[in-house]
């Protein structure tokens, strides 16, 4: 069993055993989630820590838009339970770069890709490329896009 995969079952079987029922039902639901992918494809096979890393990392995202549904809907309970398992998952993940920091890494990213000759908007895909592997896991995708347009377009 991977480390960070014995870690969630580790921190489940504490928070059974101390009757906190929002941390077991989101690990839980993470460990589920972590197994599906195990199985998933024609063969089974154990998810080292990054795929571990990927799958809680995806169902971070799936209660940040749950409680945003949630809340637009009205339904501000709903949305603040979906917010507390989110920040339960947080903690198995890296931390997340500042918008300083993510800034600074489009901008290095902006240059080497106008030095290889790309200018503009057309230059997304190549910025992207330099980017990505930069801050994989570490920021979101949907903000990293919207930084890149933003130093592309001004």
């Amino acid at each position: 069993m991977t480390t960070l995969k014995s870690k969630l079952q580790a921190d489940l079987n504490a928070a059974i055993k101390g009757r906190d029922e929002l941390r077991s039902s989101t690990l839980r639901l993470t460990l589920a989630a972590v197994q599906k992918e195990e199985v998933a494809g024609t063969q089974k096979r154990e998810l080292s820590d990054d795929e571990v890393q990927k799958v809680i990392a995806k169902e971070a995202k799936k209660r940040r838009e749950a409680a945003e549904a949630f809340a637009q809907g009205g339904r501000a309970e709903s949305a603040e339970r979906e917010k507390a398992e989110g920040e339960i998952l947080a903690e198995y993940l890296p931390k997340q770069l500042s918008d300083d920091e993510l800034r600074q890494i489009v901008a290095q990213a902006v240059e080497e890709a106008k030095a290889a000759g790309a200018e503009g908007p057309r230059a997304m895909g190549q910025v992207m490329k330099i980017v990505n592997p930069k801050v994989a896991g570490l920021a979101e995708g949907g903000r990293v896009a919207a930084e890149v347009k933003k130093r592309l377009a001004g």
